[in-house]
């Protein structure tokens, strides 16, 4: 891609997401993922109202006259993105590709972190740990995050979420809030996913296309695996066939949260055709009520 050609999509996105973290998910994300805990800031004359557990005794004595302590949130939180770059997610029949919409969701994840002071890094995965970006601050490195994720071009084209979940625990060794950006078009995949949940806070973003839900009557068709290159033809006009692939998707889908919620893990599934807003508010939502 040329460098002007890209430094616009970069721009586009950028104004985006990060008006949408600003005006809407900054403070649900603050509520959703909480701090180590509360940290002594300073003392401050005592106000009528002010709980009395609060008050510094030994300033008090000193001066006098009561005074408070004043507690502030511990933030320094880590937030690992896990982005799936397999062949499967350029793919698209609806608004945009899998891939574009996962880049939107990982700049509004990024920047409500910033926005909380949190630290971001990045692994992008296929069926091998293609790049890795360590955590850290900043608008800038939040638009090389973007850069990356436009313009970035994977080796291999399969999937292989187990080896990206131990990578994962393996190289970040402090608790870290995990979010997994994948179609999940995958198999054996979950004991990877609980190993890694004990340790830190995953959570799974599924994107996924209509049409993987089910096929429109459109007659004899060739149907290409865009992860091992093989193609079938397929009579999309066949009642019996229609039916085993919207059996096959339910079956798997259904599966995949059953195991996920065994497990503890938090799962929202999004549409390429759908507004990501609202499920993700949803999810921080959920979390903030905990």
């Amino acid at each position: 891609m040329e460098t002007s050609e890209l430094l616009k999509k970069v721009r586009k996105i950028e104004i985006k997401t990060r008006g949408l973290s600003s005006q809407v998910f900054s403070g649900q994300y603050h509520s959703a993922f909480k701090g180590k805990g509360m940290a002594f800031s300073e003392v401050r004359e005592y106000q009528f109202g002010d709980d009395i557990r609060s008050i510094d005794w030994n300033v008090t004595a000193r001066f006098n006259h009561p005074f408070v302590k004043i507690f502030e949130e511990e933030r320094e939180l880590t937030v690992m993105l896990l982005i799936d770059v397999s062949g499967s997610n350029e793919f698209g029949t609806q608004k945009q590709l899998k891939s574009e919409l996962m880049t939107e969701i990982a700049g509004v994840l990024s920047f409500s972190a910033i926005y909380n002071n949190d630290k971001v890094g990045v692994i992008f995965f296929s069926n091998k740990i293609e790049k890795f970006i360590p955590p850290q601050k900043g608008t800038a490195h939040i638009l090389r995050i973007i850069r990356e994720l436009i313009n970035f071009k994977p080796d291999n084209k399969g999937t292989d979420i187990s080896e990206a979940m131990r990578y994962f625990t393996n190289i970040i060794k402090k608790r870290c809030i995990a979010f997994v950006i994948s179609d999940f078009v995958d198999n054996n995949f979950y004991d990877a996913f609980k190993i890694a949940n004990k340790k830190h806070d995953v959570i799974a973003i599924h994107v996924y296309d209509q049409r993987e839900t089910s096929l429109p009557k459109v007659g004899i068709v060739k149907l290409k695996d865009a992860e091992s290159g093989k193609s079938i033809l397929v009579d999309t006009s066949n009642k019996e066939t229609q039916n085993l692939f919207a059996k096959q998707w339910l079956e798997r889908t259904s599966f995949f949260k059953t195991q996920l919620t065994k497990n503890g893990i938090d799962l929202v599934s999004i549409s390429t055709e759908q507004d990501y807003i609202k499920p993700l508010i949803s999810l921080f939502k959920r979390r903030g009520l905990r």
